[in-house]
């Protein structure tokens, strides 16, 4: 009697743990089937089996501001406000400038001193006898400098209307060799003995001037 109860429990256990072992192999089945179910699997492993980590970023640096970059920000916030004019407008206007003094071989600061005397920088400025945009071209007396650029509209385009400034404006350095000369000229004020275009524009650039001297000794930033 003894021996059958024993053989009926163990048979019990038997079918137990197949049962056990079957719903798990169920379970385990559908979260397979289950959409995600095999990414999931490593990640519920982790979760199970390990303490999640905290990783903590390095902190991002932002990039180096060189010498040249510190110089023309400075300008162009100094500009923005003493003229009232949009500072990425501006950015773009002294970035041109920077880029025709280059390529012309004259001082951009003295660029940006004839465009605040000429338009107060104003690209779309036109005067009554012609003269257009920021640095106040007339297109009349220099067609050849605008072929390649599509002709006369295109000095309302600021970059195209301050390279054709600063070409003219070292032609007539190298013709007379002589910086208050050239402004006169520039100006179609040759013969005014007060020489005040010059001086407008001289006082403009000593202002601009300062600017830059203090923007490049400021120390690099890290």
């Amino acid at each position: 009697m003894v021996a059958t109860l024993v053989r009926r429990a163990l048979a019990g256990v038997k079918t137990l743990l197949a049962l056990i072992g079957l719903l798990a192999i169920a379970g385990l089945l559908l979260l397979v089937l289950q959409k995600d179910g095999m990414e999931r699997l490593p990640l519920l492993a982790s979760e199970a089996f390990f303490v999640p980590s905290t990783e903590v970023a390095g902190t991002i640096r932002p990039s180096v501001e060189t010498p040249i970059q510190r110089e023309q920000r400075v300008v162009t916030e100094y500009i923005a406000k003493r003229y009232r004019v949009s500072e990425g407008a501006v950015a773009g206007y002294v970035a041109a400038a920077y880029r025709a003094g280059e390529q012309h071989s004259v001082d951009p600061i003295l660029i940006l001193a004839v465009m605040a005397v000429e338009s107060r920088y104003n690209p779309v400025a036109e005067s009554g006898v012609g003269a257009k945009g920021l640095m106040q071209v007339i297109p009349k007396y220099h067609l050849e400098k605008l072929v390649d650029h599509g002709g006369e509209e295109a000095l309302l385009e600021p970059e195209v209307n301050i390279q054709v400034g600063a070409q003219i404006l070292r032609e007539y350095q190298r013709r007379f060799r002589d910086t208050e000369t050239a402004l006169q000229v520039y100006a179609g004020a040759f013969d005014e003995p007060s020489a005040q275009y010059a001086n407008k524009v001289f006082a403009e650039r000593a202002r601009l001037e300062v600017l830059r001297q203090k923007a490049r000794k400021q120390p690099q930033s890290a």
